[in-house]
């Protein structure tokens, strides 16, 4: 990398500027056609509307589930892949039915009715009635607080954190998990959104149907609550719901662009949703700007230097099933070695920087390509986050050492209210938004599938383990079983 040093004499001070030379430029190039491909041609929006129109929600195991993939693998085909595949795996899969969630303090048989949905993997059948216990944000430490209390009773939590500072919340499954844990014989969720929106979402840190009932009401519904159980004393509930758990199948779909050699860059997206509303921002946004990049690479006639795939996962609401499938596959056909970087778009909007998630290594890399991004779209902040996290696609590929890379964006408050809930629909994606992930993404993923060389290489089974407990997710593995190391 040649850099060039100038000094220039202004007003008798001698000013150095340091700058690149063209070797460095290399990625602007590439990058302004794909800024201007997808600036022109994006078919991201158009496709999502029309998915969600003629689709509507992408339930994994569901009819339109079903959908949804053959509409991914012609869509990939429509733009001249010839190598367009379905990786099939059978799950159980887990769909609702009724439920109903009544409330009367303990003295009265004045049973009053709640808004309620049933949380995913939640039993088949369940009628309980019991005492409700109030365990705040549901962090091993309220549980802890409220041991002698709780066994046998209804836990009452919040989905997100109030009232706390610093702390490091917990996923709903890992709070189901500790309220199986300390003995609980049910859950209740209160949503962290405001007015009466519900959200759904898997209460299993397995994918596996769980031993209680788990619900989520809404913020005012659980406002309301906490007020009678101040007012009133102990509260009974009562919690009948019906579900519905069978064997299906259900398909990945994958499309491969060769490049010159068997190494591999995986971009991925999961195109399943739940089913109370269509998933446009979770994770239409994200699924279809994969496809978008991909009709981007295609259109640009690009040759990578290592191969390409472009993944939609099915069953990451439902537990990371179909990203777990595929790792598992990469495993017992001996190829997970060739995968050299994972990108997973989860709800990615209009990004303004990139997560290297913990590998320090890529620091240099992420800065060079950011640069040259801010070069041709000056509106890209080249902002850095270097923190891994959990509960998305990347995960399966992270647990086995593999670098992964996540692009971190804007969603107003008012779409992130929708996350899971009846009301995540089409009206919420903007169109220039979702057009700017495949710009960027589109440019990172060239530069990584690219560069001469990566800077960070697939960890080994030990340091795999230590990473994992230096940012921070041993806990969170525990509950969620994934800790094959040990104590």
């Amino acid at each position: 990398m040649k850099k060039i040093v100038q000094f220039v004499l202004i007003g008798g001070a001698v000013i150095l500027f340091a700058g690149f030379g063209s070797r460095d430029k290399k990625w602007e190039k590439p990058f302004s056609r794909i800024d201007n491909e997808v600036k022109k041609n994006s078919m991201a929006y158009q496709t999502l509307s029309d998915a969600t129109k003629s689709i509507g929600h992408r339930l994994t195991g569901s009819s339109n589930g079903e959908k949804a993939e053959e509409y991914a693998f012609k869509l990939l085909k429509s733009y001249g892949f010839t190598d367009v595949a379905y990786q099939s795996f059978e799950v159980e899969s887990w769909m609702r039915d009724t439920v109903t969630l009544s409330i009367a303090p303990g003295s009265s048989d004045n049973f009053r009715d709640v808004p309620v949905v049933s949380l995913a993997h939640s039993p088949v059948e369940a009628k309980l009635q019991g005492e409700i216990v109030d365990v705040g944000n549901g962090l091993e430490e309220d549980f802890e607080a409220n041991k002698d209390k709780i066994k046998g009773k209804i836990a009452l939590a919040n989905i997100g954190l109030s009232g706390v500072t610093g702390k490091k919340n917990l996923h709903r499954s890992e709070k189901t998990a500790l309220a199986i844990k300390y003995g609980a014989s049910g859950i209740i969720m209160v949503n962290g959104a405001p007015g009466k929106i519900l959200l759904t979402g898997t209460a299993s840190v397995t994918g596996s149907i769980i031993s209680i009932p788990a619900v989520c009401i809404s913020n005012d519904s659980g406002n309301e609550l906490r007020i009678w159980l101040k007012d009133e004393g102990p509260l009974e509930a009562n919690i009948d719901m019906h579900n519905v758990s069978k064997p299906i199948k259900a398909r990945n779909v994958i499309a491969t662009l060769k490049g010159k050699s068997d190494e591999k860059i995986i971009i991925g997206g999961h195109l399943d949703s739940w089913d109370l509303a269509t998933g446009a921002i979770d994770n239409g946004i994200g699924s279809f700007a994969v496809m978008d990049m991909a009709r981007t690479f295609q259109a640009l006639k690009i040759k990578p230097e290592r191969t390409i795939q472009f993944v939609l996962f099915m069953g990451e609401e439902q537990g990371l099933l179909g990203s777990k499938h595929f790792v598992e596959e990469l495993k017992k056909n001996g190829t997970l070695d060739k995968v050299s970087y994972m990108m997973n778009l989860d709800m990615t909007n209009d990004p303004k920087g990139i997560n290297a998630f913990g590998r320090e290594e890529m620091n240099g890399f992420i800065k060079t390509v950011g640069d040259a991004i801010h070069n041709v779209d000056s509106t890209y902040k080249n902002e850095t986050a270097n923190r891994a996290g959990l509960h998305s696609d990347h995960q399966p590929f992270m647990l086995e050492g593999v670098p992964i890379a996540g692009l971190s964006g804007q969603l107003e408050k008012s779409v992130l209210n929708c996350y899971h809930a009846d009301c995540d629909d089409f009206s919420l994606v903007n169109k220039e938004q979702l057009e700017n992930t495949v710009r960027i993404a589109s440019m990172y993923l060239y530069a990584l599938a690219n560069t001469d060389k990566l800077a960070v290489k697939k960890l080994s089974d030990t340091n795999t383990r230590d990473f994992l407990i230096s940012q921070g997710l041993k806990q969170e593995l525990v509950l969620g079983q994934e800790w094959r190391w040990g104590k």
